[in-house]
């Protein structure tokens, strides 16, 4: 199982730091960083900046956001990305939700699915340097009956793959992602839940394709706070706004994927009332509601040892690619978490 980690989104408050700790998780082997957008900073241009400034790590899109690009720039992207880091870039996509989608890209949230299938079919199409044309639902190349022809992409990417992701949680949209996609990109996973809730789906997907998840890349993130084990309960406080934002939060009433994703780790109660909270402007009351061991499950906290062994069990569930957010209010804090995280894994057998 390798490591990755996740810088989280530009603007949040730790912009100063997080190229020292890209930079870091470089010098330990950590095999990809990872960046992300919703309606701030985007995540193509943080990543060309830690590419510049990194050697050996690879750098990841979690995610490109589809209502954002149109395919074809998106390959653009991908192959210029791929190009300048000397092969090292992973493209990771994803619908987004339709708050954003609707409300700050102006895209209509309908048909994901179907939508991301054509992404997909469009930008690896783009980046073989074939002339591109297409006839689908939602998207047709050239458009017809004007002065659009097909063109080919005039950059040549690094590798002739690029490795594809998608983020996915709901069962269908993971099915797909395991017949069309090279990873998936998932967040809330407890290792525990991990068949039921996202392998088996993916299972299915590969073998839609006749493939296998051999060579698949499985790719959740979990936070990390380092701690002494006595000290897990405060150390999971650390997380609570973050997981009452998703689960109570993050798009609508009706299109919550979080919210579902904890209701069938078996938080159903727990996932309502958070919810309920949190729309009704409780941020704090939601906070408060979610249960100690949904975020224990869903985060790795205390000491190495700990760690380590949640790490075992997120290897056996059949992570392949572990993403690491290490908690922090310092950058020496971050640090010391990104290196508990080569520790944990070599301790546990899996480095």
């Amino acid at each position: 199982m390798q490591l990755g980690i996740n810088l989280g989104y530009w603007g949040a408050g730790m912009d100063g730091d997080n190229l020292a700790v890209a930079q870091e998780a470089d010098r330990l082997g950590y095999a990809v960083c990872w960046a992300a957008e919703a309606y701030g900073s985007d995540a193509a241009t943080v990543l060309t900046w830690v590419a510049a400034q990194t050697e050996r790590i690879d750098v990841g899109s979690a995610i490109f956001q589809i209502p954002a690009r149109q395919p074809a720039m998106t390959a653009m992207t991908a192959a210029t990305l791929d190009s300048l880091s000397g092969g090292r870039f992973r493209l990771g996509i994803g619908v987004s939700g339709p708050q954003v989608s609707e409300g700050w890209y102006g895209v209509k949230f309908d048909k994901p699915l179907a939508r991301t299938r054509e992404y997909v079919e469009i930008v690896r199409k783009a980046m073989t340097r074939e002339r591109l044309s297409y006839d689908g639902e939602h998207w047709t190349l050239p458009l017809p009956g004007g002065p659009g022809k097909p063109l080919k992409l005039t950059v040549h990417p690094q590798r002739e793959h690029i490795p594809l992701y998608i983020a996915a949680i709901g069962p269908k949209n993971l099915e797909q992602t395991g017949e069309i996609a090279d990873g998936a990109l998932l967040i809330f996973p407890s290792a525990e839940h991990l068949e039921d809730t996202a392998v088996r789906h993916l299972r299915a997907g590969r073998e839609k394709a006749g493939k296998t998840l051999e060579g698949f890349d499985i790719v959740p993130t979990l936070p990390l706070a380092l701690g002494e084990d006595k000290d897990v309960e405060k150390l999971a406080d650390t997380f609570r706004p973050y997981t009452a934002l998703y689960v109570g939060g993050m798009g609508s009433r009706q299109q919550n994927f979080y919210n579902k994703q904890a209701r069938r780790m078996g938080f159903e109660a727990a996932a309502a009332e958070i919810q309920d909270k949190y729309l009704a402007g409780d941020k704090d009351g939601a906070a408060a509601a979610i249960p100690h061991d949904l975020i224990d499950k869903t985060t790795l906290l205390g000491s190495v040892d700990r760690i380590a062994d949640r790490m075992k069990e997120y290897a056996a569930a059949g992570v392949t690619t572990l993403t690491l957010a290490p908690a922090g209010w310092t950058l020496e804090e971050r640090i010391a978490a990104l290196r508990a995280g080569t520790d944990a894994l070599e301790r546990a057998g899996l480095a």
